[in-house]
């Protein structure tokens, strides 16, 4: 029997019709985000969190409560880092305003930036967001190659924009992505067997076939190389090289989307694609760069966007306002100097084998998947492990927050524990949430 894929947004999601019972102060703030924001209001778990502060790892609550965060890619560096709250509050007590004028900081934030980069990605545009970012890169896409074919997993996510929203397979309640998008299952052994980077590889060229039967040549693959939204994929690395190689030596470029692996996440490089060994043509990024502040860029090289910029003239108001350019330069250091990158390698590895260890006892954990930071579980059937089990996902994700703790879902039926926390996250804080998942689990009836 099939099993309906869930959209994004109701991953965990509060039933709005359930504000009963809810805290004086919790039921007051529903209803009046509900007056002001109708439909578009999405809030997390049974019982919204009324949260005032936060710091490092951890959320505050209008009640006292502190709660391990889990869930927050956006903070990358932690929550209100004095260092980056520091440079946001002084360069805007200073100066904010376009970008076209000169100022020392968006330029030493550009070549700080671009030093991550492979020597090819030598130019960047900023933007606000990450849907921008990816909104840019499509553009840039098809005004190179000339062809608006685009390949994305099937429960991908790329942003808000009407362009890439179309490319979002997991943002549609209704309907599907248009003729010009063909979606390839996620690379998971299950869809692919063991030779995943033969199996999605091939999945590609089936897919620019298909896409070309209906007369769309491919221009562009996207990809979040931790493929997130699908549920988690990061292993083994370098299984992506052979379907970017076939892409590009078909003349079609590969958009990287590193707004969640990117920026030290995955442990090993700065960017996710790295772990695959291969040279996207256009990189975007979205707030993690700024530890939350709106901003945003795309890294590409000069011929695509010379090539772009001689049909349209591009510019973004605020892309790279000195404000962004101050919190951008700050998460840069934090990053080096509190050594994020080697905290989310040995931090994730440990955390990735005390959930391999709670796993051999408790069968509602299936495959722990990721790399750094970077983890999703598996929740499935006590009984049929092959079967996932949504519905103990979600109590898992609402006990642990009973318990002051916070993660949030991911995959096509929202099956699977999605771990990303900020890079600070410490040995203590991965035990606390292991042996708390422990105890939540025992506090499950068998069935």
């Amino acid at each position: 029997m099939s099993r309906p894929t869930q959209q994004i947004l109701a991953l965990n999601a509060f039933e709005p019709g359930s504000a009963k019972g809810l805290p004086d102060d919790v039921r007051a703030l529903v209803e009046r985000r509900k007056a002001s924001f109708g439909p578009a209001s999405v809030l997390f778990y049974k019982e919204p969190l009324h949260v005032v502060e936060a710091s490092g790892t951890f959320l505050y609550a209008a009640d006292g409560k502190r709660y391990l965060d889990l869930y927050n890619n956006v903070p990358s560096v932690g929550h209100c880092h004095p260092k980056v709250v520091e440079a946001i509050a002084h360069q805007a007590a200073r100066l904010n305003c376009h970008t076209r004028y000169l100022f020392d900081g968006l330029h030493e934030y550009a070549e700080r930036l671009l030093s991550h980069f492979p020597a090819s990605l030598s130019n960047v545009a900023f933007t606000c967001t990450g849907s921008e970012s990816n909104d840019l890169a499509l553009r840039m896409a098809r005004v190179s190659t000339g062809n608006p074919g685009v390949i994305v997993t099937e429960t991908a996510y790329h942003g808000n924009t009407t362009a890439v929203t179309e490319i979002s397979p997991s943002s549609y309640k209704k309907g599907a992505p248009p003729a010009y998008v063909e979606t390839i299952p996620a690379p998971d052994p299950a869809h692919y067997g063991a030779d995943v980077s033969t199996g999605f590889a091939q999945a590609v060229k089936k897919a620019m076939t298909a896409l070309e039967s209906r007369g769309h040549r491919l221009g562009a693959f996207v990809a979040d190389s931790i493929f997130s939204s699908d549920g988690v994929y990061a292993d083994p690395p370098g299984f992506l090289k052979a379907a970017i190689d076939l892409v590009q030596k078909n003349g079609a470029l590969f958009i990287a989307d590193e707004v969640q692996p990117g920026f030290a996440r995955t442990g090993t490089a700065m960017w996710g694609f790295a772990r695959h060994g291969v040279v996207p043509d256009m990189v975007t990024m979205g707030k993690p760069m700024g530890n939350g502040f709106p901003m945003g860029g795309v890294v590409t090289r000069p011929d695509l966007l010379s090539r772009f910029c001689d049909e349209f003239g591009y510019f973004n108001t605020f892309g790279g306002n000195p404000v962004a350019s101050a919190a951008g330069l700050a998460v840069l250091d934090v990053i080096a100097e509190e050594g994020l990158m080697e905290n989310a390698l040995a931090v994730g590895a440990h955390l990735m084998s005390r959930l391999k260890d709670l796993g051999t006892l408790c069968p509602q954990l299936g495959k722990v998947r990721g790399s750094g930071l970077y983890i999703g579980l598996d929740i499935v059937d006590r009984n049929d492990p092959a079967n996932p089990s949504p519905a103990t996902a979600t109590d898992l994700i609402n006990g642990l927050r009973e318990r002051q703790i916070l993660i949030g879902a991911a995959g096509p039926f929202g099956h699977v524990l999605k771990v990303r926390p900020p890079l600070c996250l410490t040995i203590n804080d991965a035990d606390h949430f292991v042996d708390t998942l422990d105890r939540v689990l025992g506090d499950r009836p068998a069935s």
